[in-house]
């Protein structure tokens, strides 16, 4: 690992003025959004997404090989940037631990980016539930707009991972709920917003609920989204930080891939395609969650297309998707998983033929990275690319970015320069003008090979409403576990045929979009049996954080 190199020195290279740089002390910065405005003619750089195959509970080095391929494109002599989600606190101290990268492929400084950066996530917390208490104390003070109790649907929200906030009633005897910071509307806004123009008209059309006679109350009637905006002014700049290799990276907005949209903001990507010659980003979990909803949400909005995709992919998951083993979130994995196991590994793939035929429902190259562990074998490596190019994959590179840097991933890099001067049909799997349950059904049949759907009494009267309130153009954000193709975790490889249920569709009006959330899914997860945070510490002499990574 090289020594970090000062922001400011970064931010030159990249052709940023001392103006349009906000430092955070020495190793990361904000980029004021007038570099928007500067740029704003520059041809933009070529779009590079990166997804996965369905992981396993401890993920299968999706952040690790986006980081790699960055920094691999500029060992070629290509200037490449990396956009990238926050960590949030809640899968840091709960199952995963620290989420940026590993290895000698990661995102420095480690521990400010994993904890609280610039702050960006508590401006989002605290707007969402500045709103949360601004309807609370209109209820409490006579209620002039005739807010129906039972209908208000704006939760409040939490950072860290709670299942005894899933319900909560109180003091006036309303019940309500917590969510996750990163499945805000807030959280969402701030990532779709390409302004903060724009972010303030998103936030006054946030509706909290229903009047008594069944019309929307919005944020703007409650005359609270002017002070969200102000909370949320500073942190709707994108951050910059760097590579182990010095490779610069753009860290903005948190949005989970199974409950919200993946992704990380419109403006992290539109300043980096400005500023690079290559821009990667990652979409979270796998391609029929955080992928789809790039394409059918951000690229939607941004109207920004992929040139090319790399979907990543492992033995040790793919053995899982075959029948190899178990996984249990919070225990090591089984040594079925990690010894050679050509049966398992030949059935799952499978699963990344399903993801592979995803991403070519988008009409964009794919090419499949391998992610190299310590105990994979070289046979059963080889046998995985050579399939991997039967399936129709573009290309496929064995890729070993956690151990040799940006070494590791130089021939995925090659790979994708060469995909990437193909040509690409990029296209959006629905049209706006489609009713909402064919939109679902439409994601449900295509992504995830489902028989069909079914909705729920709570939901059928949620799409008629949204409908009726004129919601039903929305693109829809599908709620549902990254463990599986089907709604159900247990049901692993490809499975076929089954159905989808839907429990109940939120409507995030500000955001843009409609959120589907499948029978079974919380919105707030809870801690394992031993947390991450059991073993994080700070040393009292040295003041060094222990045992986050």
């Amino acid at each position: 690992m090289s020594e970090m190199r000062p922001i400011a020195d970064l931010a030159a290279e990249l052709g940023l003025t001392e103006n349009e740089l906000i430092p955070y002390g020495r190793y990361k910065a904000k980029i004021a959004l007038s570099v928007l405005d500067r740029l704003k003619t520059r041809k933009l750089g070529k779009y590079i997404l990166v997804t996965a195959i369905n992981p396993t509970p401890f993920g299968e080095g999706k952040t690790v090989t986006s980081i790699g391929l960055a920094m691999g494109l500029c060992r070629l002599g290509h200037g490449a940037i990396v956009t990238l989600r926050q960590p949030a606190l809640g899968p840091v101290f709960g199952i995963k631990g620290g989420a940026s990268g590993g290895g000698r492929s990661k995102v420095v400084p480690l521990e400010d980016i994993n904890l609280h950066l610039t702050g960006d996530a508590h401006a989002v917390a605290a707007a969402h539930n500045l709103l949360a208490s601004c309807i609370d104390n209109h209820l409490f003070h006579g209620n002039p707009l005739s807010i129906d109790p039972e209908r208000v649907a704006w939760p409040r929200v939490l950072a860290l991972n709670d299942r005894d906030l899933r319900e909560v009633t109180l003091l006036s005897g309303r019940r309500t709920q917590f969510v996750i910071t990163e499945a805000s509307e807030v959280m969402a806004i701030l990532a779709l917003s390409i302004d903060l123009h724009d972010l303030r008209k998103r936030l006054g059309r946030i509706v909290i609920g229903l009047t008594k006679d069944e019309r929307p109350v919005t944020a703007e009637q409650l005359g609270c989204a002017g002070a969200m905006a102000v909370l949320l002014k500073d942190a709707l700049c994108p951050n910059l930080v760097q590579t182990v290799e010095g490779t610069p990276a753009i860290i903005h907005t948190g949005p989970f891939g199974n409950i919200a949209h993946g992704n990380c903001s419109i403006m992290a990507d539109a300043m980096a395609l400005r500023l690079g010659d290559y821009v990667v980003t990652e979409a979270g979990f796998g391609s029929e969650l955080g992928a789809e909803k790039f394409f059918d949400i951000k690229c939607r909005f941004s109207g920004f297309r992929p040139a090319a995709a790399v979907i990543v992919a492992s033995l040790r998951a793919l053995k899982l998707h075959g029948g190899g083993g178990t996984v249990k979130p919070g225990q090591p994995l089984p040594a079925t998983l990690l010894g050679p196991n050509l049966d398992a590994l030949t059935r799952g793939l499978a699963n990344l033929e399903q993801h592979l035929s995803n991403i070519r429902a988008f009409g964009v190259p794919a090419v499949v990275a391998v992610n190299v562990f310590p105990e994979d074998t070289v046979e059963e490596l080889r046998f995985l690319r050579a399939k991997a190019l039967e399936m129709d994959a573009m290309a496929a590179a064995l890729s070993s970015p956690y151990r040799d840097g940006g070494a590791g991933a130089q021939e995925l890099a090659s790979l994708v320069l060469a995909a990437c001067e193909r040509p690409s049909a990029c296209r959006l799997l629905y049209e706006e003008n489609v009713s909402i349950a064919e939109k679902i059904e439409t994601i449900a049949r295509f992504m995830y090979g489902a028989g069909g759907v079914a909705f729920e009494p709570q939901a059928q009267g949620h799409i008629q409403v949204a409908t009726r309130l004129g919601f039903d153009t929305f693109p829809i954000c599908m709620a549902k576990t990254p463990y599986s193709l089907s709604p159900d975790p247990a049901l692993k490889g490809r499975p076929r045929g089954f159905t989808v249920k839907i429990q109940e569709l939120r409507t995030l009006a500000g955001a843009g979009f409609l959120t589907a959330v499948c029978a079974g899914m919380q919105l707030m997860p809870g801690l394992p049996t031993r947390p991450a945070a059991e073993h994080i510490d700070v040393d009292p002499a040295t003041g060094q954080i222990v045992g986050l990574f």
